[in-house]
């Protein structure tokens, strides 16, 4: 059995990672490996499996606009059949944590063969489905997107939430409460981020954070239909403390 793990399941478990994990991802964003892939000639779960014996990793990249309902949308497609190497992928998926790793950029170089010195191409790429295993969780397959700069993608960014130790509706024994996990933005590849910060600092009890409030770069558009919905709120779980009452 196994299962896609797609950029928006994977960000709903990013409210649930530890600050430690959190922290120690963004300190990685800009030390990542350049991916180095070789071509695939072949394909089938045969194949495939022959691959992923010998520590490699079948994957795909194409530009995002191939995905496009509308044929007249349709760029290039510039799809390439490759192989990665099963550690190195282990390795920056563990570096930057699953949840951001499919809005996470990389730098793509694609070999003539294993050990071979010979560029075939070169540039980076948005990772869009790690397809793991359900019971081992040994990634069987990747997908990747050309993300060069100035390439319009579509991606579901994850949402961290900071400021909690100083947020007024925490310390009164409220809670956060989170409705979304990503927000869907478009804009060039090379503004697109890891993940969005929203600051609660300032949240009271009862207070929100719509999604027309999240701050991120001015180039990059929120697909959202209604930008007036919250995506967290602090409600009370508890009779909110009354200082005064406290005081007397």
């Amino acid at each position: 059995m196994a299962i896609w793990w797609r950029s928006l399941r994977s960000a709903a478990e990013a409210a649930n990672l530890p600050a430690s994990s959190i922290g120690r991802s963004i300190r990685c964003l800009h030390q990542y490996e350049t991916i180095q892939a070789i071509p695939r000639e072949a394909t089938g779960r045969r194949v495939s499996a022959r691959d992923r014996t010998i520590g490699r990793i079948p994957a795909v990249v194409f530009t995002q606009s191939l995905l496009e309902t509308d044929a007249s949308k349709r760029g290039v497609s510039r799809k390439q059949l490759l192989t990665a190497d099963r550690k190195q992928i282990k390795s920056i998926v563990d570096s930057v944590g699953l949840p951001f790793f499919c809005s996470t950029t990389f730098k793509l170089q694609v070999r003539a063969g294993q050990g071979s010195s010979s560029l075939v191409e070169s540039g980076r790429v948005l990772p869009l489905k790690i397809h793991r295993d359900e019971e081992s969780g040994k990634i069987l397959n990747l997908v990747f997107v050309w993300a060069n700069d100035g390439e319009p993608l579509k991606v579901d960014v994850p949402l961290v939430f900071k400021g909690l130790d100083d947020c007024p509706g925490l310390k009164k024994g409220g809670n956060l409460r989170s409705m979304r996990s990503t927000l869907k933005l478009l804009g060039p590849a090379e503004h697109i981020p890891s993940k969005i910060e929203v600051d609660v600092s300032k949240l009271d009890i009862e207070d929100k954070v719509l999604m027309q409030e999240v701050e991120f770069h001015p180039s990059l558009k929120l697909l959202s239909k209604n930008e007036t919905l919250p995506v967290c709120k602090i409600v009370a779980t508890s009779p909110v403390k009354d200082p005064e009452a406290v005081q007397a």
